[in-house]
């Protein structure tokens, strides 16, 4: 007699499964799936990196080769989307991407490469071109000239002499 009446039960609340893996499920709203980094939009501040709790994205200068490489790896990722929240340029989005399993690690990396720009008084590589071309749309022309200057050297020529004269 119990079984009839789970029967009944079972039957009057119909399918309840879904038919996943054999066909596509959508993430419900707010889902924080795979972020992704979007190439023309990163400038390279390293802001993601330096808020990321499970070390997941990299900030790597290749000082010898002149360009600065942004490594996320998923395989690091616990999809918190703090990265997304910091972004200065709205580069970082969570995609609604759930599916990560890969046969080879290689494909659970995603790499930036920009390139960096040398300070106009040592000559070291000190920040991106993206970032550089973006302080000069917002900084007026008078300044122009400390952009170009590294940290290291505009604490040396203030120290000194007051101003970013040249050695």
């Amino acid at each position: 007699m119990k079984r009839i009446k789970i029967l009944l039960m079972a039957k009057k609340a119909g399918i309840v499964t879904e038919p996943y893996p054999y066909k596509p499920v959508e993430p419900p709203e707010g889902f924080r799936g795979k972020p992704y980094i979007d190439p023309d939009k990163c400038v390279g501040c390293g802001s993601c990196a330096s808020v990321c709790p499970p070390n997941a994205i990299q900030v790597v200068d290749l000082i010898d080769k002149g360009y600065r490489r942004i490594e996320l790896f998923i395989g690091r990722c616990i999809f918190c989307g703090r990265c997304s929240e910091i972004c200065p340029e709205d580069a970082i989005e969570l995609t609604k991407e759930f599916e990560l399993a890969s046969k080879s690690q290689n494909d659970m990396y995603q790499v930036v490469l920009l390139k960096m720009v040398k300070c106009k008084i040592c000559g070291r590589y000190f920040t991106t071109q993206r970032n550089i071309e973006k302080l000069l749309k917002e900084l007026p022309k008078d300044l122009w000239d400390t952009i170009l200057v590294c940290p290291e050297c505009k604490e040396k020529s203030t120290a000194y002499t007051g101003s970013y004269a040249k050695r």
